[in-house]
């Protein structure tokens, strides 16, 4: 093809010549391609392909909602009118009784709770205690 017939012709003369600003239209200035992904371009990166073209870190979950997986899991120790202790977990605002550790055994315990494992519910059932579930 011929000069004349090009484009590039009729922008002869002007300061940006067909590439819209004073500056020079240097080749690839961020480099090619996925150039700068971990560097300048790390924002991009994170925020559209996150964990796509360099290596994960971390689990990650979207969204997480963190009242699912409130489940604090300490217990008190009140004493009842019977002869067996009371031990009321909700009041106290712990949601489930797990089975590590010992128990006493010179009474049996009655435990009010809203979840409880089964190696707890064992235990408290090899002592003669009580589980009794709160909604």
């Amino acid at each position: 093809m011929t000069n004349r017939f090009k484009k590039n012709r009729k922008k002869r003369g002007h300061v940006s010549l067909s590439h819209s600003c004073i500056r020079k239209h240097r080749k690839h200035p961020g480099g090619h391609g996925n150039a700068g992904g971990m560097h300048h371009r790390q924002i991009l990166f994170d925020k559209y392909h996150h964990g796509l073209y360099f290596e994960k870190v971390g689990i990650h979950y979207f969204h997480k909602l963190r009242n699912k997986f409130f489940c604090p899991t300490k217990v008190k120790v009140k004493a009842s009118k019977d002869n067996a202790r009371l031990i009321d977990v909700t009041q106290f605002q712990y949601l489930k009784v797990l089975g590590k550790g010992l128990l006493p055994v010179d009474r049996p315990i009655v435990v009010k709770t809203k979840l409880v494992s089964k190696s707890a519910e064992k235990k408290i059932k090899e002592i003669g205690g009580d589980v009794e579930i709160t909604i």
